[in-house]
């Protein structure tokens, strides 16, 4: 992925990144840099990632990074072009040298540059509200419609036709067009990303953003989470309720209809055509398919494929799980 907000502040050498480690490698050289970190699938030669779980084996075979933090007995499933950086714990080394490479994505404190929207040249192009704040590097695109008490933070870009509600917050986001944001949302703050250490829980960087393709609707009081190391994305003319909430790294495919509280856990994958009735719950790194239907109060823990209708707890064919409720 790429990193539109966040300042790489790489490269680093190789063995600059052992120090941080505290790893037992030293198969390198002071000459080896280092340009970035990234995932599995979208790293490149020169750049460092990780690999934690058997569940990513496949990726890990395939990845073009040249280094990669994994765990003694995950180094044999990578290929030869990349070299393994064997750690204790790979999440919380992954967590060190994110905040290495990106040290502003952090913390994700108040935007100190916003200001008030008359201020600014955008006055005149945008219907607003009362109290409406505008942060650095805001694009607004024509026929937006804002209202009262938001603040639009560092980082957006907000297409053409878009209806930003009251009271919402915005921020490290790429808005498409004809797309409607509705009043208490907050949509491009960093996820629930921290790892217990010692005395202290470490919080994770979260370098990625929010995209919302075209004709999209979020529902009152809802929250979209930036990615971590990837983005978290709402696919074109996907329609979500009120008081949802969407992790970190969620992918939602288009035409796609959430009800009421429903939670996605980091990392899930939603197909396109999928229905989720209201209180479901997706659990972390699930892949539901396309044409889903997932009854309401459902709690989701394992993958669900194509033109499935499952409902209870655990999911289970709507059929079983009529029948075994009768």
């Amino acid at each position: 992925m790429s990193n539109p907000f966040f300042k790489n502040k790489g490269p680093f050498s190789i063995l600059d990144i052992l120090n941080s480690l505290d790893s037992k490698s030293t198969a390198f050289t002071t000459t080896t840099k280092v340009k970035d970190i990234k995932d599995l699938s979208s790293s490149n030669n020169s750049e460092i990632t990780f690999f934690h779980s058997k569940k990513y084996k496949d990726l890990a075979q395939k990845t073009k990074a040249s280094f990669c933090i994994t765990t003694e007995s995950l180094k044999n499933e990578l290929p030869t072009n990349c070299v393994p950086i064997i750690v204790e714990n790979v999440l919380v080394s992954v967590s060190k040298i994110t905040s290495k490479f990106y040290p502003d994505a952090v913390d994700d404190d108040f935007d100190n540059s916003a200001t008030y929207i008359d201020e600014t040249n955008f006055k005149d192009n945008v219907i607003y509200g009362k109290n409406v704040l505008i942060g650095e590097n805001v694009s607004l695109g024509t026929n937006c419609k804002i209202g009262h008490n938001t603040i639009i933070e560092k980082n957006v870009s907000i297409g053409d036709n878009c209806s930003i509600g009251s009271n919402t917050i915005i921020r490290n986001s790429l808005i498409s067009n004809n797309v409607k944001v509705l009043d208490n949302c907050v949509v491009g703050k960093h996820g629930f990303g921290f790892f217990p250490n010692k005395n202290k829980n470490l919080r994770y960087p979260h370098i990625g953003i929010v995209i919302i393709e075209e004709n999209c609707e979020i529902g009152c009081g809802s929250t979209i989470d930036r990615g971590s190391m990837s983005n978290t994305v709402i696919g074109k003319n996907t329609f979500l309720d009120n008081q949802i909430h969407v992790a970190h790294n969620v992918k939602i495919g288009e035409n796609s209809i959430i009800a009421g509280q429903v939670g996605i856990a980091g990392s899930s994958i939603i197909g396109s055509n999928v229905r989720i009735g209201g209180q479901a719950g997706i659990s972390g790194h699930i892949n539901v398919g396309n044409n889903v239907e997932i009854g309401g109060g459902s709690g989701v823990i394992k993958n669900i494929p194509d033109n499935e209708k499952v409902m209870g707890y655990p999911a289970k064919n709507i059929r079983k799980f009529l029948r075994d409720n009768k």
